[in-house]
Parts: structure tokens; sequence; C-alpha cells
């Protein structure tokens, strides 16, 4: 019995252990993008640092030092509305991400061309800003602020509260620098962060569902297994306009497969329905394994 709790409690302390590393690696890499791209071209990508860059500039209060004062409060907040091991790595990140910017800052500028510094910050920051949740923390500022909002007003998502709250932040970028070509590079920036976050979160196994309604499905279902080496699995369905029951022919593929399991249904059937969606993540055979 107490060979099995040791066990649990090693375990737990690599796994920890872990999450810290990962903390260590992502917010350096957040602070790089931030400090070497987009602080020094007055961009954002929302956040506490975006308000933190009004301060650096206007009042030349410390980067690093703004993003942990802002962040107290909300500290105070989740210390009684989200676990205390959540709340201590944020406020681990938090403070690496201060200390990282501020270290960094003193390193100079990377360039001075505001696209180049939107693309490749966006990227850097993304990035880190992946490894970071994926040790199930956080850096403060905009999710930790969604998080407690959340907490109080269930029904808001969670997306939809961040995206508010940069946008602000964003838009207060401007208003205090006077030049709306910040927000369109900003913009830039946080599309790259999201698209670079959603690659690293939910992977790159992207694939397609692909519905067909044909008078022909077996001929279909043969050529697809034949020539693609795809399998195609028959679902009944039923149209209500006329109440005539259907057969639906379900295939998943890859992307690159997609377009000629579409060529295969025009040529057998002309007349096909046809619907293709995306399918975030596929596990098991043929695609991505347990």
């Amino acid at each position: 019995m107490n060979n099995i709790k040791k066990a649990k409690t090693v375990l737990k302390i690599s796994s920890y252990a872990i999450d810290l590393i990962q903390i260590l690696v992502g917010t350096a890499l957040m602070a790089a993008g931030t400090a070497f791209f987009l602080l020094p071209n007055k961009l954002s990508t929302g956040g506490f640092s975006g308000i933190a860059t009004i301060f650096y500039y206007f009042l030349n209060f410390n980067m690093g030092i703004t993003i942990l004062v802002l962040n107290i409060p909300l500290f105070v907040i989740a210390c009684f509305k989200i676990g205390i091991k959540f709340l201590s790595k944020a406020i681990i990140g938090t403070a690496l991400l201060s200390l990282y910017i501020d270290l960094f800052t003193q390193f100079g500028v990377v360039t001075e061309d505001r696209l180049l510094a939107s693309i490749y910050g966006g990227i850097i920051t993304g990035i880190g800003t992946s490894i970071v949740l994926k040790a199930n923390a956080s850096t403060g500022g905009s999710d930790l602020l969604a998080i407690i909002i959340k907490k109080f007003k269930p029904y808001f998502r969670t997306g939809n509260l961040i995206m508010i709250i940069d946008t602000t932040i964003v838009i207060l970028n401007v208003i205090f620098f006077k030049q709306l070509e910040i927000a369109l590079y900003s913009a830039i920036a946080i599309y790259i962060m999201g698209k670079v976050m959603d690659i690293f979160l939910e992977g790159i196994h992207f694939a397609k569902m692909i519905y067909i309604i044909s008078e022909k499905n077996k001929e279909i279902s043969k050529i697809i297994g034949k020539d693609i080496g795809r399998g195609t699995t028959l679902l009944y369905g039923k149209g209500m306009y006329k109440g005539e029951e259907r057969d639906v022919l379900l295939c998943v593929a890859s992307r690159n497969e997609t377009a000629q399991i579409n060529q295969i249904i025009k040529k057998v059937d002309k007349h096909a329905f046809t619907i293709i969606s995306n399918a975030r993540e596929v596990i098991g055979k043929g695609f991505k394994e347990n």
C-alpha cells in the first residue's frame, strides 16, 4: 500500500516537473516573440502585454513589472475561484514571462519591418503560448481574466471572451499611438498566432468527411476502396421533403485524397449530392494511431 502511495507521489511530482519545464520553455518563446518583434514595433497580440506596451512607451514603465502588477488583482480573485495547482502555475508563468521580457528587451530589435515583425512575432508567440497551455498553465492576462469571468458567467464562451478582451486592448493601442497601421499589423500577428496555436494544440491530422448521396453508392464505394484505399460506411437516411429513404455513403479521407474522391464521384454519377466537411482530428487505422 505504501509503495502504491509513493509511486503516485513520484508520478505527481514528475508530472508537475514536466509542466514546469514546459512553462520555462513556453514563456521564453512568448517573451522572445514580444521583445524581439512585437514590442519594438509597437505591435500587440492583445493581453496584458498590449497594455504594458502603452505604459512602456508613454510612461517609460518597465514592461515585465507592469505585466506582473496588472495580474496581481486576477491572482487574488483566482485564489478563491480556481484550483491552487492551476493558480500556482499561472503565477510561475506570469513571473517568468515578465522576467524574460525584461531580459530580452536589453538585446535590441531583430527587425523594424512591421510586416516581418507581425509574422515572426505571431509565430513565435503562438508556439510559446501553446506550450504553456499544454502544461495546463497560464501567463495571466486575457486568458486568466476570461477563465475568471467564466466562473461567474458559465454560459460565456472562453474563446469569445479572450477575443473581446484582446480586441479591446488592440483598439486601446491604436487610440494611444494614433496609428491605424498598428491595428492592421497587430491583426496579422493575432491571426497567425491563433493558427499556430490551432496546429500545436489540435494537431496537424486534419481530414475530410465526405457524405455522398447517390443511386450508385455501391459502385462509388468499390472504386474508392480500390483506387484510393479508403473504406466507406453506409448510413441510412430519409429525405424529409418527399419522405423517401436514401442511403448515405460516408468516407473519411486526407485532404490530398479528397480531390481524387470527388473526381470518382463525378465520373460515376454526375448527379450525386456530395457534402465535404472538415474533421479536426481522426484517430484510428489509416490516420493518427492512439
